[in-house]
């Protein structure tokens, strides 16, 4: 953490401490209870800062303005509402305490959405809806959404329609064992979405009664809040780009990712199967890239030393076509 920051926040704990020591609304026996809440303050606040960074700007500046307001109002109940106890430090502390942190969550939750909504009535448009991300059946299932998150290169609003998650429920439901499986796995996925701090997961009731087919509502949400659809169903993908919609494909970022072999390369695979072609075997990378061997068949079971012939690109991925390297070498 930046040694600035950590200077910065005990300044400022140390002062409002200092001012509220000298008031003279408080008695000379209780002068020390302000500046030991703002020294205990400045240690959570140091503890907190490291996670308060990771968080969008909108949830920072709601949660602030909410924290002010809810300060506010601890003042408005003390001294209006409250008046024999407003000279009683236990008890301000404690309203202050409650009502801030009370501003703060409701801040930070919903002064993001508050904000927005504002702005598209004012303007037309909000400042927010780029930071919306419409997840659909498939991402959710495929399980590797929560790593992705986990890196930092993706983050925002997660939105998950109610019909997404009855399809869910309904796979999780299936007589089919291998459906079952896939259908908890997604509800797990999506518990664990529901830990990062650096993301928030809404669950929109919103639906299309009109629109039967659950790929098609996707596309009407999308349109409708803005943000980008997150997928791993190249139908979907290709579908949804045709009406100009931004998508984020999980599969399609997992091939760029795979290692690019040129012709001529050396490396060690073992072969697992035979392919579809006489003599050939097929093995794979530990990225799950498929690598044919040609004249490997007899080696299924070991491991084997090859050369890349030849790179075939599809919307699936790559696939590597190599012989053996004794072969190839000669």
């Amino acid at each position: 953490m930046d040694l600035f920051l950590k200077v910065f926040v005990i300044f400022i704990c140390g002062v409002l401490g200092f001012f509220l020591s000298i008031t003279d609304e408080i008695p000379d026996s209780q002068m020390w209870i302000f500046p030991a809440i703002f020294a205990g303050a400045s240690g959570v606040s140091l503890f907190l800062l490291k996670y308060i960074i990771k968080l969008p700007a909108k949830r920072i500046i709601g949660g602030f303005l909410g924290f002010v307001f809810g300060i506010g109002l601890g003042y408005i109940v003390t001294h209006v509402f409250v008046m024999p106890f407003a000279d009683d430090p236990f008890f301000l502390t404690a309203v202050y305490v409650i009502f801030g942190y009370a501003g703060l969550k409701i801040g930070e939750r919903k002064g993001p959405e508050l904000f927005s909504s504002f702005l598209t009535t004012v303007t037309g448009s909000s400042g927010f809806i780029e930071n919306y991300r419409i997840l659909d059946t498939s991402v959710i299932i495929d399980g590797r959404i929560p790593d992705v998150v986990e890196s930092g290169f993706i983050d925002g609003i997660f939105i998950v329609p109610q019909y997404v998650l009855n399809e869910l429920q309904h796979i999780a439901d299936s007589s089919d064992p291998i459906k079952r499986v896939r259908g908890r796995r997604g509800m797990e996925v999506l518990n664990r979405l529901q830990k990062f701090e650096n993301i928030e997961v809404r669950i929109v009731e919103k639906d299309y009664p009109k629109i039967k087919d659950v790929d098609s509502k996707l596309i009407a949400l999308t349109k409708e809040i803005g943000g980008r659809l997150v997928t791993t169903d190249y139908n979907l993908h290709k579908l949804a780009e045709l009406q100009g919609l931004l998508v984020l494909n999980i599969n399609q970022l997992a091939t760029s990712l795979k290692p690019f072999l040129l012709p001529g390369e050396l490396l060690k695979v073992k072969v697992i199967k035979e392919g579809t072609e006489q003599g050939q075997g097929v093995g794979y990378l530990d990225d799950g890239t498929m690598v044919v061997v040609e004249n490997g068949r007899r080696f299924i079971g070991k491991n084997v030393d090859v050369m890349v012939t030849s790179v075939l690109q599809n919307p699936s991925g790559r696939i590597f076509f190599s012989k053996i390297r004794e072969e190839g070498e000669s």
